[in-house]
């Protein structure tokens, strides 16, 4: 059976942050929860990770209802926790303390066992002129591509 590839992701990060560092998290889900994932029913655009007791969390990603699903069925909007070896969640940890740093999710995927992961990144927010400068970047690789084309 040829599997679909399941790759979620979350487009506006690497425009509204500068992306410092990049782990690859497992997540603690339901049944339903993954069999919605495997049929790209989730968003992450929204996400982001916190710390509550030592254990990193992700808010605000949206794994819709699996439509097969009876009464135990999941809620779309609850906390999922992350799985990390405990030297990053510590590194993580010491990391967003400081002011103006966050964890956001890229992407969601299937890994090669089967298991559904998340890739995440620490971030620091950019400003106003930084996305400007971004924005000129992006138009000047378009042009650039135009004329390579047309050649």
């Amino acid at each position: 059976m040829a599997e679909r590839q399941v790759n979620i992701r979350n487009k506006r990060a690497s425009f509204d942050y500068h992306l410092l560092e990049k782990f690859t998290a497992g997540i603690q889900l339901t049944g339903t929860e993954i069999k919605s994932i495997r049929e790209s029913k989730a968003s992450i655009s929204d996400a982001y990770c916190i710390f509550r007791n030592g254990e990193l969390w992700v808010k605000n990603m949206h794994i819709s209802e699996y439509e097969k699903g009876t009464f135990a069925n999941h809620e779309p909007l609850r906390e999922r926790k992350l799985l990390l070896k405990k030297n990053e969640l510590n590194k993580l940890d010491k990391k967003i303390r400081e002011k103006g740093f966050t964890i956001i999710p890229l992407s969601v995927f299937i890994s090669g066992r089967g298991f559904a992961k998340m890739e995440i990144a620490l971030a620091k927010g950019k400003k106003v002129h930084d996305k400007r400068e971004s924005i000129r970047e992006k138009d000047t690789r378009r042009e650039l591509e135009r004329m390579t084309k047309r050649r």
